[in-house]
């Protein structure tokens, strides 16, 4: 009886063991599963493995080292989030995606290389192969980030990381991509650029964001102040601003317009033309226009600051006729 009390004990406990170990299985398999195949030799610590079932699951083929102490599970091959995760954890806590992977991370712009940005909040020196590590004492809230389960820079953090390492060119691509994805959190990148006074790339942003009237300062009357300075500069006729004209029972107003040459210009700023909402609205009161008669043409705070020429020839090509050219 007692022998057969303490099989069944016995029994129990090993029923028992096998159940414990099983969870810890399935918590390893759940855990890299969010991280994209990857797991840290910490976290399977915390999970219940010892060192010696760490070393003997990478001797057996289930784990696979791809930095020191972080492993792909199962399979070596990884897709490029995998990548991104396995660098995050191989530089410890505080570690961020950061620069360009992070820039690729956000969707906005693509890159085949196979170095990895990571920044760590630290000033201490880290080396890690295929890992380009930034060190940074500045990675407040603001900067943190996560996407796909993957910490990273915020927008306007790689934003600023972007602007000290590549040319205007690419980062006008970038912006121009966080444009069109809505991705940009405007009192964010304003605080941001506030704090980051004297960073290497803070002109250069600035510009760029200038440029394609991103900055809270570019306003409707500001725009419509330079287009009319620049009409006056090229000595073009006089236009009509904010006019409400009649068009298939309804009103539509305009920015300019030269009733003579039936010309009407508009000046589009980001913030009263950048939703959807507006481009369609935009999009059908041109039509309306255009079947009216009228010319409509659009130009942007860019088209005025970098290309004032282009501007002005097209508006003396539309709005002077032969009475009226010098």
């Amino acid at each position: 009886m007692a022998a057969d009390g303490r099989i069944a004990s016995n029994s129990r406990t090993q029923l028992g063991q096998r159940g414990d170990w099983g969870r810890r299985e399935a918590e390893v398999l759940a855990l890299a599963a969010r991280q994209h195949g990857v797991i840290a030799h910490a976290q399977l610590r915390s999970l219940g493995f010892s060192a010696a079932a760490v070393r003997h699951r990478a001797s057996a083929g289930r784990l696979h080292a791809l930095h020191r102490g972080v492993y792909a599970l199962g399979r070596p091959d990884l897709s490029v989030k995998g990548r991104w995760m396995a660098a995050v954890l191989a530089c410890g806590p505080g570690a961020l995606l950061s620069h360009t992977s992070a820039a690729a991370l956000h969707g906005l712009l693509s890159t085949a290389s196979p170095t990895v940005d990571v920044t760590i909040p630290r000033r201490a020196g880290l080396s890690r192969p295929g890992i380009s590590v930034h060190r940074s004492t500045s990675l407040d809230h603001a900067a943190f980030a996560e996407v796909h389960g993957i910490p990273c820079t915020s927008v306007s953090r790689t934003l600023l990381d972007l602007a000290a390492i590549v040319n205007r060119r690419v980062l006008e691509r970038v912006c121009d991509q966080a444009e069109v994805l809505r991705v940009l959190d405007w009192t964010a990148i304003g605080a941001l650029l506030e704090r980051a006074q004297g960073r290497p790339g803070i002109r250069r942003l600035r510009l760029v964001l200038d440029a394609l009237d991103f900055s809270e300062g570019v306003t409707r009357s500001e725009l419509e102040r330079r287009f009319l300075a620049l009409c006056r500069r090229a000595d073009l006729p006089s236009p009509a601003v904010n006019q409400w004209l009649a068009m298939a029972g309804e009103e539509i107003q305009v920015d300019f317009v030269w009733h003579r040459a039936r010309v009407i210009a508009e000046t589009d700023g980001f913030r009263t033309h950048g939703t959807r909402r507006a481009f369609e609205r935009d999009r059908r009161r041109d039509r309306l226009l255009s079947l009216a008669g009228w010319t409509v043409v659009r130009f942007t705070w860019d088209d005025l600051t970098s290309d004032p020429k282009h501007v002005t020839a097209v508006l003396r090509d539309l709005v002077t006729t032969p009475s009226t050219r010098r």
